[in-house]
């Protein structure tokens, strides 16, 4: 049965900043929390088929990661800074209408190129698949993943019933971005060096 430190794990894992909340939150101001959360249960869906994966694979992903470490990480960073820019120019009032959130499979999807994520589904793979099973842990990991991102896409929500002031989004969309890149570049430096 999964033990107290998974629940705990699990829980500081989706609950703290990283890209997927940074990006919920941005999505909930810009779009509403009714249309985030396709976007909302792609990211829960992906994070737990990645444990899935994590648990399935993990020899042959151990010896993997070793030789795709340095590229997944380039290319999801990659991503993160292209993101960033899409952040930084959806205050903008004429790409506003053009605009849409991420989709279920987008939000998914994402999860591939998200080293935060993958760094939680391989511990909670490695520390918890052997002893409860993948299916318990995928359960298990669903139900606690989804309150915490909820909560972000939700503030996001709220907040964007404040930022309806032109300036006001486009600081907020700045500050997301802004954090978004430092994120980025935080996890190159960790990667790198």
């Amino acid at each position: 049965m999964l033990d107290p430190s998974f629940f705990s794990y699990v829980t500081v894992m989706s609950i703290t900043p990283g890209p997927n909340n940074l990006m919920l939150a941005t999505s909930g101001v810009n779009f509403g929390l009714r249309r985030t959360l396709p976007m909302l249960m792609g990211i829960m869906v992906g994070c737990a088929l990645q444990t899935a994966i994590a648990g399935m694979l993990l020899e042959v992903l151990l010896q993997w990661m070793g030789a795709v470490r340095v590229p997944l990480t380039l290319l999801g960073c990659g991503y993160l800074l292209w993101l960033s820019w899409k952040i930084f120019r959806a205050g903008a009032p004429e790409l506003r209408e053009k605009a849409r959130p991420m989709t279920m499979a987008g939000g998914a999807l994402f999860q591939a190129v998200n080293p935060k994520a993958w760094l939680m589904a391989t511990n909670v793979a490695l520390m918890y698949t052997a002893n409860s099973g993948i299916l318990a842990v995928m359960v298990g990991f669903m139900l606690l993943n989804l309150p915490c991102i909820l909560i972000w896409a939700a503030l996001g929500d709220r907040l964007g019933k404040h930022l309806q002031v032109v300036w006001k989004l486009r600081l907020f969309n700045t500050l997301m971005a802004f954090s978004l890149v430092v994120t980025t570049c935080w996890m190159l430096v960790e990667a790198l060096y």
